[in-house]
This record gives C-alpha cells, structure tokens and sequence, in this order.
C-alpha cells in the first residue's frame, strides 16, 4: 500500500509502497478515508518532544486523526465486523488501567501514540491498524462524513474534552482562546455551542476572522496590542477578566498571557504542548495564581467512551466538526502541507481525503 513515510528530522516525507498491516487478535485494520495533517505531526516531524518520550524513527507513517472503514477483524474483537466505520483517538489505551477501568482512557498507564510509534502506524496510509480495537476503535453514525470527523482524532476531541469536561464551564462565562489554529477554532466553536462568550486571541487576521464566523464575539489581533492580557480584561464585564482560558497554541508567551488573563477564580486550561524553545517548561505568576485562586488545568485527547457526546451535538446541529476542516488534499500533497504547518499559513484542519 502507499504511505507517506518519516525519512528523518526536517527531511520531507517520502510517499512508497509499504507493507501492508496485519491485525494482531485484539486489533482491526481500516481503509482510511480521511486523515488530517495536525501541527503535532509537525512538532514530531521536527524534532520536538523528546522530553515527553515521543521520538520518531526512519519509516514511521505520520498520522493520527484518521476515520474509515474496518477491512480487517482480529480473533478477539468482539464489537466490531467488517464494514463498520470508525475513527480512533490519537492516544490509544489498553482497556485495562485503573485510568480506563475509571473511564478515563486518554490517561491510560500503558497508552500508545498513534502515528507518533513503530508499534502504532498513523493514518499517512492507505490503511491503518487500530490496537485494543474493541476499546479504541469509535463507530460512526450512518450520517456522519468521514472527512468532517478527521479532528475528532486529537483537535476537536481535545478542545470539546477540556471545554466539557475538565473546566467547569457554564453559560455566560467569559473564555479567551489563544492560538486560533485547529484546535483553537475548534475551541472557540465548542465554547460558543456551550453557551460562552468567546474572545479569540491570534495574530493572523485570517484565523480571527475564521473565529468570529465560529462564534467569537470579540477579537484581539496581538500585534496591534501592547498588552494582550489587559486587552483580553478590556472586553470582560468590568474588566474583570475571563472565566476560562485556553493556551491552544503552546509557546510559553500564549501560556502566559493565557493565565494572565483570568479574572479570581478562573480557570487556565492548557492544550497545546510546547515546543523545544521551552521543552514542557514554562515559567509562571504562581503567587499570584495561590491568592486569586486561580486553576491550572490540562487536556490530554479524549476518552473513546464519551464520543458519542460530540455525535449528539453534531446530530442536531450545535456543533459541526467540519466548519474546522480548511481543505482537502492527496497523499502526495501531505510532504509539503506539513511543512508549512511551521508558518501557521493554513487557517484550520487540512485533511488528507485522496490515498
């Protein structure tokens, strides 16, 4: 089958002929229907992420927001048949943890990256195997597109986690979203369908615009702005800061200014990972933080039990993951689109839908 495969730190992905996967008992093997390109893929691509154990090796396929059709069935897998169409969280669990026994399987003790592991080839193919399938392995309703359904992998699933599930978010509350890449636009569309009022942080007039069209009720262009935390304040009721916010890009600067913006008692709510300028540390206004009271909370992908959440959404129109997607693209297109992902050119979720 064809893939795009890792060569090596900055070398472009190569598109060859590989082997196709062959499902261990517990496993399903999927033909891929759509895979988006996430900036993670990028920050493993480059290098970053050594410090938390993710090291890519020559001829890894790249690839972890990936939906299609079962095409292969392990001997133990009892839930699913051939034909079924499913997508899988980027951060597949074994079922069997204290973390997963408790329902949250995206902190599993034993949890393997897909797409970022030999042991866990992405979606950058024309298939796919799919580990512990019966735990991981997420069906699609009949009405669902794959393509619209290729964040639910990591972007989507991650904002709409935190959003819904880590913070304490109610209808009314104040949320900044700094970084409106995919997963900041998807957050500021999750925030909006949960009732908040989104303030969208970025320096790409093109991403505020696209987070305004989601939802946003107020934009804060960074480079016009001498201090971005006193203008996210300046919008809030009062200028008392926000309820929640999101660092969706993570740099240290968007760190910082995210939990600078909070009003007492708000909630800091981090998304996006670091890159190897700050190698998962970050400095931070701790004092201030114990006496506002303020929280530090992380999202880490998704459970695979809660997804059907999103799919009610999605079923009567609150949310639409697809509004995210930026465009299609081919295999061969996937060398130069992740490339670019470094220049943060591309507004929202290009995804891979021609193999």
């Amino acid at each position: 089958m064809r893939a795009a495969v890792f060569k090596g730190v900055n070398e472009p992905l190569q598109i060859e002929e590989v082997d196709e996967p062959e499902p261990a008992d517990d496993e399903v093997v999927v033909e891929t229907e759509a895979c988006g390109v996430c900036r993670s893929d990028w920050h493993a691509w480059q290098g970053d992420w050594d410090w938390i154990g993710v090291m890519p090796t020559e001829g890894l396929i790249f690839g972890h927001e990936a939906a299609g059709t079962v095409v292969e069935v392990g001997d133990d897998v009892e839930r699913l048949r051939e034909g079924d169409r499913v997508t899988a969280p980027f951060n597949l669990s074994d079922g069997t943890c204290v973390h997963c026994r408790n329902g949250r399987g995206n902190i599993c003790e034993r949890m393997v990256p897909m797409g970022f592991l030999e042991m866990a080839p992405g979606g950058f193919a024309e298939r796919f195997p799919v580990r512990a399938a019966d735990q991981n392995a997420v069906k699609l309703p009949d009405e669902v597109d794959p393509v619209s359904v290729a964040g639910l992998g990591c972007r989507f699933a991650t904002a709409y986690h935190g959003l819904a599930h880590r913070v304490d978010l109610t209808p009314g509350d104040w949320v900044a979203v700094h970084g409106c890449g995919g997963v900041g636009l998807s957050a500021v569309h999750i925030a909006d369908a949960l009732g908040a009022n989104v303030v969208a942080v970025d320096i790409d007039d093109d991403a505020l615009a696209k987070a305004e069209k989601l939802g946003a009720v107020e934009t804060i262009p960074v480079t016009e702005v001498a201090d971005v935390p006193q203008a996210v304040k300046g919008v809030t009721d009062g200028s008392r800061g926000v309820d929640i916010s999101i660092d969706a890009l993570g740099i240290a600067e968007t760190c910082r200014n995210s939990v600078n913006s909070l009003g007492k008692g708000g909630q800091h709510l981090q998304i996006g990972l670091t890159t190897s300028e700050e190698e998962g540390e970050v400095s931070l206004p701790v004092d201030v933080m114990a006496m506002d009271e303020r929280d530090f909370y992380g999202a880490f992908g998704m459970p695979p039990n809660r997804y059907d959440e999103i799919f009610r959404m999605m079923e009567y129109g609150s949310i639409d993951p697809g509004r995210i997607v930026a465009e299609t693209i081919a295999l061969e297109d996937v060398p130069e689109t992740l490339t670019s992902l470094g220049t943060y050119d591309t507004v929202g979720i290009p995804v891979v839908t021609e193999f």
